[in-house]
This record gives structure tokens, C-alpha cells and sequence, in this order.
């Protein structure tokens, strides 16, 4: 070793000559596994450009909205065989015009993109910059999806970079490596099953495996023979040589659905796509689908892109879920990505779930969908028995004011656990609760900043908030003193029913920990929305509790949410026949309630749509939320040129997120106080809509101006 490299030979031994041989085994090791910079790519100057097709069509990973669009770049005659449509490249962007050297286009920043098009020249006049790299010669975007993220990107009015950031998973080289193994041939048409259940059932069995494309809107029976309707769905499409795709909402779906396809087809004929599995995993899947090695995708939200060849089915399940809304830009939903995908590809369409949302209620209405529904005598031998708790019940009831356990729960859950297990749903988790008036039931708030009150494990009132204690609460409205808690947490519910039935084991499943099943042994399960684990031979009983809270939510979807919150909760009791019993904690008269005890959610779906069709809400109208500073949102809307029958709603005031809470999307960062105002616009003017936004938004930004002002299309939620 020289001495430039600050190693002498005449340094008493310290040198690597004189380490014994274990130490030099550890230098060279340490040497071999060292990880090298890696050179930047050569910029190409002065070399000879392919002789075919010398100009690569790209697209820039820059999610801006003013550079939504394609750029073009020199293709240098050593990247030829490469450089092929729908590869990923690395490329300068950002040179001047004048950073120009031999005839090529030189300096800017190294990015990331996809070669979407090679051709014989260029738009542009200028000299062009020489593609820098091909990062990998597998080809991940093609046509189809090309064609699918442009369409979501103009529906949302989003970057078609965002949106292609959602539907190409990162590259993983060790998965690019490997080969996919070989297709398998088509399995048989699979015989009804539980499909005959319902009226049309078999029907639409045969008619995908025939090779038709029939479009329909199933409510699922209660019970856990769904995930297996889907594989029998998912399999006679495969019979008729082409792909499907199920996206459902978590994990635990996803497992379901794939150990039913793997029970019925056997293994290597369908790829499970979730976040669980890894990004190798994750990644090498994706390409066996993407190369045609599987033709058959189950997964959660990020599946909605899948490349399935030749697709003739794609289906979701439970498409009120809140997990199949993307909280990324453009933030699309999995249903209307779904949609758009059966209308290009011309595919089947199947949209499941134990409730009914107003969307699918409208595809039903419109006719664009077929209702795929079991006879109502089917319906009640599969449902379980549900009784309704009212307030005038409570009041009447000692056991309820005591325990928070109305008489008719308790017996419920005491003849229920000597059958089997007990499912109790709260509609939050923790253990805090929060205060309302017990007379009145108005939200209890602080007198320093109108933050919630929340009772302390002590029995202290304290500011959920600025953390301020209150000593001497009063209600404003009515004058009452008395307070009740608004919504009880999972665990503190535990703790109760835990003292109610000392014999009984409790267990619990929420955000931290979520149960997958459970035994079919006596316990009770306290369970938030959601995060209801399956019981073996399904639930003995049910209690809904803490009903009104859900029901009085201010947003537009509170008794649709309820309603299917609560109906997911009861498909897993047994059925009334079998002793199944499902006790709500709500006003019996309200229309909800009503369509629980009926188990109707298609007609209470049916009835929000006509009331939302008289006041022009979504879904009947199209609308897009634009929130930010006051300044920025007056500044924008005077700015944009709306379609004539736009309306603009508001802005109002947006609540401040609230502290050691996660942030929703579109909310104001901690400290600023934001604005939001609803753009409505009627059936047809959709897309005007969003061109408009999505032009006025890039306008902004080009001229350098601040990204606050946030845009969605199709909001969620309302209010």
C-alpha cells in the first residue's frame, strides 16, 4: 500500500502487512463487500444515434401539473436495443436552452421516467438531450395501462406521473432477475355452488364462462361463503381464456379470497397482490402478471392497476370501505378506477357486498349494472334476528345507566355465550371517552378554545385539545349539569363487560392489534368497525352499541356508513335459525335501523339516492372540493374558468386537525387555518370539471406560484 493512501511500511507494524491472517481476511471481506458510487450515466457527447427511430418519447417522473406531458429525447445508438417502449429510463432534465454542446442538449438533473413511444422525429425544433440510462430492459408500462392511468389522471385531475407512481411498483432487480413460470392452460368452468343461492347466479357463471362481459351489483347473503362466490366468479372467467381481478379492501379479505381460489384451482394460477407480502415478493408477482404467467390478481387497493392480460373480469368487494379511497395524488377510488377499466377493456364487472352503497344503488338505477340479489325468503333464513334498543329503553332501564348494558343486551349476550362467542362493536377504539350533555346529549366543549371534553381515568374533564381542565361544566343549550359519555372506547368497554362477566374471556381487536378469527368457544369479543375478527361456525350473538354516535356524524354518508358498519357486523352471526341474534343500540325509528331489522340495505341505498337526487348531491352530481389559505382558495376560484353550470358551495371554514391525531388528507397543517369550497356541477359536465381545475391549478403553479391550494375530485366526504 502506498503512502497516499495514509498507510506507511515503516510504521512499527500498523500497517496491513504486519495484521495477523484473520485481520486480513476481515480488510479484504470489508474491501469486497464495499459499496461503490455508482458513475453517473454518460451524457453521450458526440455519439452516433440509432439509426431507426433515433427520438424516445418519454415521461418524466415529475408530478407537477404544468409538466404533465410527454418530453422528447435523442436515443443513442448504444441504448438501441434497449430503449424499447415502456422500459424505465434515466434522463437530464432542467438544461437551458443554451447548455448546448456538438449538437446535443446537455446538463439538468438526473430523473427518473418511462419510455412511452420511439419515433422517426420530433415535435421540437431544438436540439434534443441524449436519453441518459435504461435502467432496466423489462418493458412495465405498456399500452393498456398507459392508456387506464391517463384516463384516472383526467378524471381527477391529477399528473399522469402521480398516478403512474400508484400503478408500477419500484423496480427490485433480484425480481426482475428471476423468470416467471410458465402459464398454466385454462382450468374447467366451475359448477354454481353457492351461487345458486341467488336468482341469477348461475346465469352469470355462465355467462363469463361463455366469454360474455355482464355487469352486475351482488348484495352477499350473510355468512363467509363470499370469498368463495369470488373464486367461482374468478374461475369461470379463467375457463373462458381470459384474465380477472378482485380488489377488496385489507389484507385479511385478500387472505380469504386467496386461500378460496387456491382451494378451488389449486396453487400458481392467481398472484396475491398486498402490502404484506414485501416489495421482492410484492414486485415479482406483479411481473409474473405483467409478463402473462398469471392471469387471475387478488388484492387491496393498489391492485385496482394490475396489467391482467386479455382482462374479462374485475371486481370489488365492499366498496364503502374507506381503504379503497387512495390517500395519495390523485387520490382515486378503487370502484371508479374499476369502472374505468371494464369500460375500456370491455370486461365483466362485478361490484360485492353485504350492504349497498348509493353508487352502486346508481349503476343499478341507471341500468348500466344488473342487481344479482338473493329472493327475500333466502335473505331471512340466512340473517340473523335483530332487536332494536331505543333511548326511551335506556331511560327505562337501570341495568343500561349502571353498566352502559341494556337489559336486553345483556340477556342477549348471556344466552349467546352459552352457545358460542359474542361479537360487541363500539364505534371507536381507546379508552377516553368523550363527554356529551346527558340530558340533551350536546357535545361537551371547552370554554378556551371549543375543543372536546374527555374524562380522565380519575373523573378530571380536560380539553381533548389544549389539554385545559374544567371543573364547573354547564350545558348551553339546556342548562344541565349532568354529563354522559359520547362515544365509550374499545378497551374501557372491555374493562366493563370484563366486570359484567367475570367467568367469560374478553378479547379484544382494533387498530394495534387486529384478530383474525377466533375460536367457536364462549367469549366476548370487543371489536371496533372493521376490525371484526371471524368466529369459527360464526358469532352466537351481537351487540351494536353506541348507535347514535355513528348516526350523528355530520357528514352526508353518516346512516349509509352506519348501516353498513353494522350489516357487516351481523353477516357474521349465525343465522336466526341457528339462535343468531343481533342487538342494535340505536332509535328503532330511524331509517337505518329500520333497514337493518328488514336487512334491506339495497332499498335504504335506493332511498338515499332519489333524496340526493332531489338536492343534486353525489352521486346524481359531479363535485370537486378546492381547499387552502383563505387568500389562495378567493384567488383560485376567481382565477379558474368553471363550465357555465358549475356552482361553487362556500368556501367555509375547515376544522383544525386536532393534536396526536394522524392527518387526513386535504387537511390544514397544525397551526393554519384553511378553507374549503365545493364545486358542483351537474351529470355530463364531469369532465369539463376537472379539465378546468387541472388547467387553472397548472396555470398557478407555472407561474411559480405556491402549492397550497388543494383539489379533489369526487370527495369522500363532504360533510
Amino acid at each position: 500500500m502506498s503512502s497516499e493512501n495514509g498507510v506507511g511500511r515503516g510504521d512499527g507494524g500498523g500497517g496491513a502487512e504486519g495484521a495477523p491472517p484473520e485481520q486480513l481476511a476481515l480488510i479484504r471481506e470489508s474491501v469486497r463487500n464495499a459499496k461503490v458510487p455508482r458513475a453517473k450515466p454518460r451524457t453521450w457527447r458526440g455519439a452516433a444515434l440509432a439509426p431507426e427511430l433515433p427520438v424516445a418519447r418519454v415521461l418524466v417522473d415529475k408530478g407537477v401539473l404544468h409538466l404533465d406531458r410527454y418530453f422528447d429525447y435523442a436515443v443513442p445508438a448504444e441504448l438501441d436495443a434497449q430503449a424499447q417502449p415502456g422500459v424505465r429510463v434515466r434522463v437530464r432534465f432542467g438544461a437551458g436552452r443554451h447548455r448546448v454542446r456538438e449538437g446535443r442538449r446537455e446538463g439538468g438533473g438526473l430523473i427518473d421516467g418511462f419510455l412511452v413511444e420511439r419515433r422517426a422525429e420530433s415535435d421540437y425544433s431544438g436540439p434534443l438531450a441524449a436519453l441518459a440510462q435504461v435502467v432496466s430492459p423489462e418493458p412495465v408500462l405498456g399500452e393498456e395501462l398507459l392508456g387506464l392511468a391517463r384516463a384516472v389522471a383526467d378524471r381527477y385531475a391529477g399528473s399522469l406521473a402521480d398516478v403512474l407512481q400508484l400503478a408500477v411498483p419500484p423496480r427490485n432487480a433480484r425480481a426482475e432477475q428471476r423468470p416467471s413460470p410458465a402459464p398454466l392452460p385454462p382450468p374447467e368452468a366451475p359448477d354454481a355452488g353457492s351461487w345458486a343461492r341467488y336468482e341469477h347466479g348461475g346465469a352469470f357463471l355462465d355467462a363469463l364462462a361463455s366469454g360474455g362481459a355482464p355487469r352486475a351489483v351482488w348484495n352477499a347473503l350473510p355468512g363467509p361463503q363470499w370469498s368463495e362466490e369470488l373464486a367461482r366468479a374468478v374461475a369461470a372467467t379463467l375457463a373462458s381464456g381470459r384474465g380477472a381481478l378482485v380488489v377488496v379492501p385489507d389484507g385479511r379479505a385478500a387472505a380469504r379470497v386467496d386461500a378460496a381460489l387456491t382451494a378451488l384451482l389449486g396453487p400458481g394460477r392467481h398472484a396475491l397482490l398486498t402490502a404484506d407480502a414485501g416489495p421482492e415478493k410484492r414486485y415479482a408477482q406483479w411481473l409474473a402478471v405483467r409478463r402473462g404467467s398469471v392471469r387471475a390478481v387478488v388484492g387491496t387497493r393498489a391492485a385496482m392497476f394490475a396489467p391482467v392480460r386479455d382482462l374479462g373480469l374485475v371486481a370489488v368487494w365492499d366498496d364503502g370501505d374507506d381503504s379503497h379511497s387512495e390517500p395519495h395524488a390523485p387520490q382515486p377510488h378503487a370502484r371508479d378506477v374499476l369502472l374505468l377499466r371494464a369500460a375500456l377493456d370491455r370486461c365483466a364487472f362485478l361490484l360485492g357486498s353485504w350492504g349497498c352503497t348509493v353508487e352502486a344503488a346508481q349503476l343499478v338505477e341507471t341500468g348500466w349494472a344488473r342487481p344479482l340479489v338473493a329472493g327475500r325468503e333466502q335473505v331471512r333464513r340466512a340473517a340473523p334476528l335483530v332487536r332494536t334498543v331505543g333511548d326511551e329503553d335506556l331511560a327505562r332501564d337501570e341495568a343500561a345507566r349502571a353498566a352502559r348494558l341494556p337489559s336486553l343486551a345483556w340477556q342477549a349476550a348471556r344466552e349467546g355465550l352459552r352457545h358460542g362467542p359474542v361479537l360487541v362493536q363500539v364505534p371507536r377504539r381507546g379508552y377516553t371517552p368523550r363527554m356529551a350533555c346527558a340530558r340533551c346529549r350536546a357535545p361537551a366543549r371547552c370554554r378556551h378554545c371549543s375543543g372536546p371534553l374527555e374524562g380522565q381515568d380519575a373523573g378530571v374533564l380536560r380539553c381533548g385539545w389544549c389539554g385545559q381542565g374544567e371543573s364547573a361544566w354547564h350545558c348551553p343549550e339546556c342548562g344541565g349539569f349532568r354529563l354522559r359519555a359520547q362515544i365509550v372506547g374499545a378497551r374501557r368497554t372491555a374493562e366493563e363487560l370484563g366486570r359484567a362477566f367475570p367467568a367469560v374471556p374478553v378479547r379484544t381487536s382494533g387498530r394495534e392489534h387486529v384478530l383474525d378469527t377466533v375460536p367457536d368457544t364462549p367469549a366476548l369479543v370487543v371489536s371496533t368497525p372493521g376490525a371484526e375478527p371471524v368466529a369459527e361456525g360464526g358469532y352466537a350473538a351481537a351487540l351494536l352499541l353506541d348507535g347514535w354516535a355513528m348516526l350523528g356524524r355530520p357528514d352526508l354518508r353518516a346512516g349509509e356508513d352506519a348501516l353498513r358498519r353494522w350489516i357487516a357486523a351481523g353477516a357474521l352471526v349465525r343465522p336466526q335459525g341457528e339462535g343468531g341474534t343481533v342487538v342494535v343500540v340505536a332509535e328503532p325509528t330511524l331509517r337505518p335501523v329500520q333497514a337493518l331489522v328488514r336487512w334491506d340495505p339495497v332499498g335504504h341505498a335506493v332511498r338515499e339516492l332519489s333524496e340526493r337526487a332531489e338536492l343534486g348531491f353525489p352521486p346524481v352530481s359531479r363535485m370537486a372540493a378546492v381547499s387552502g389559505p383563505p387568500a389562495a382558495v378567493a384567488e383560485f376560484l376567481t382565477a379558474v374558468e368553471l363550465p357555465p353550470d358549475a356552482e361553487v358551495l362556500g368556501p367555509v371554514p375547515l376544522p383544525p386537525p386536532q393534536p396526536g391525531r394522524p392527518r387526513r388528507p386535504g387537511a390544514p397543517p397544525p397551526g393554519e387555518h384553511w378553507e374549503r369550497a365545493l364545486v358542483r356541477v351537474p351529470p355530463g359536465s364531469g369532465a369539463a370539471l376537472a379539465t378546468a381545475l387541472k388547467t387553472a391549478q397548472a396555470a398557478r403553479l407555472a407561474r411559480g406560484g405556491a402549492d397550497q391550494v388543494r383539489i379533489r375530485v369526487d370527495p369522500p366526504d363532504i360533510g
